[in-house]
């Protein structure tokens, strides 16, 4: 018997970078059956989502809020992510220019769609988050890595990426705070970026999830450049900055008639958002939260204090952030690859991390750590890879 077949672009969907994901859920399922594992492996926040934000998902939800809600998203909902967005880029933009989405990797998932054609090329500077090479090929496009070395802190090679822009090329993909390096893009570098997507016609897509995130410089976003509004498109969400990333809020903010066509693919695919989580979410855009002041000062003493705990360490090389939620370890010194590394890392103290092969480019040979956990947490995962190591650099078994 014939069986139908798929559509031959899902072959894209598949590879290394879903892969990566395996040991995740190996180290999740392990957590379930109650073994003491420490899931360093995904950047979902510790912390809970502030308690107004919370209470006002209640109140909607008591209020009957519970039907279809505006697929665009409610305008006081758009109109507070236009201030927002002013705030971060110095730009001001109508509701009318955004539209709210389920999460950033909705969001960008949805621009892919309506911004690309089959076979044309997406410059992506690498390491680069997993997802994209699925999302860009979900809509037939070819991603094209420009690497960041780790010798020069994953800095951008503005001539590397002016030299990887082809006829075909129709985007160039950042992200700042970069995942899973945490590389902050200076000003002069994101002035560079724009004056190539203003020269050769091009999109430039800004994934700025961990805008709120910088722990050294400041975020600099595309869509405040001189000239950039008929070129950036900006996704963005609370998923990192106010730890929400189980209530699936994210957005685009590009020209509107970028935002026309993805409301008529959210419309055909997503039909808006639930009416009590936009509440929620006009809530935690609105009124200031003192909860996430401290969430973003837990992050910064994580990162000094794993950074620490680890430096010096024969076998690894850290990297620290200059923003985000990750922390980049070579494993390379330690003999293994970083495939192998994961793996008997938890099967042999319990800790998981994503390996950064997945990530493309100069990631290879790494670790990606997340600094999700609470501190104490932190420093336990900190000592059992020093544990790890040593036994390595003995040439011991686990």
């Amino acid at each position: 018997m014939k069986l139908p077949a798929l559509a031959g672009w899902t072959q894209g969907l598949q590879g290394p970078a879903t892969d990566a994901w395996q040991i995740h859920y190996r180290a999740t399922e392990r957590a379930r059956r109650g073994e003491d594992v420490i899931l360093l492996s995904v950047g979902d926040p510790d912390f809970d989502t502030p308690l107004r934000i919370r209470q006002a998902a209640k109140d909607a939800l008591d209020a009957g809020r519970t039907h279809y809600a505006d697929v665009a998203g409610k305008p006081a909902l758009r109109q507070a992510i236009a201030r927002a967005h002013e705030r971060t880029t110095g730009r001001t933009v109508s509701p009318d220019d955004i539209i709210v989405l389920a999460g950033a990797q909705c969001a960008l998932f949805a621009a892919c769609q309506c911004l690309l054609d089959p076979g044309d090329e997406v410059v992506v500077p690498a390491p680069a988050y997993v997802t994209y090479p699925a999302t860009i090929a979900a809509a037939a496009a070819i991603m094209v890595h420009v690497p960041l070395l780790a010798e020069t802190g994953f800095r951008p090679d503005m001539a590397a990426i002016a030299a990887a822009i082809t006829p075909r090329t129709r985007a160039i993909l950042v992200n700042s705070p970069n995942n899973p390096t945490g590389a902050v893009l200076t000003r002069a570098e994101v002035l560079a970026l724009c004056e190539l997507a203003r020269r050769h016609g091009l999109w430039l897509i800004s994934d700025e999830v961990y805008a709120d995130l910088v722990y050294e410089g400041r975020h600099v976003s595309p869509a405040g450049m001189p000239g950039m509004e008929e070129h950036a498109v900006v996704v963005n969400s609370l998923s990192k900055s106010h730890a929400m990333t189980g209530w699936r809020v994210g957005w685009v903010v590009g020209p509107k008639r970028v935002v026309d066509v993805v409301h008529d693919l959210a419309l055909a695919m997503l039909y808006g958002l639930p009416d009590f989580v936009q509440d929620a979410a006009l809530v935690a855009l609105a009124e200031d939260h003192p909860e996430l002041v401290q969430h973003r000062q837990a992050y910064r003493r994580r990162r000094d204090r794993f950074c620490a705990d680890l430096d010096g360490v024969q076998g690894l090389l850290v990297r620290p952030p200059a923003g985000g939620m990750f922390v980049m370890v070579d494993v390379r010194p330690s003999g293994l690859g970083p495939d192998a590394f994961a793996a008997r890392l938890l099967d042999e103290e319990g800790v998981s991390v994503l390996s950064g092969d997945a990530f493309g480019g100069p990631a290879a040979g790494h670790v990606r750590v997340s600094l999700t956990v609470p501190d104490e947490r932190l420093e336990v995962a900190a000592a059992r890879i020093r544990r790890f190591v040593g036994r390595l650099g003995r040439g011991t078994q686990g």
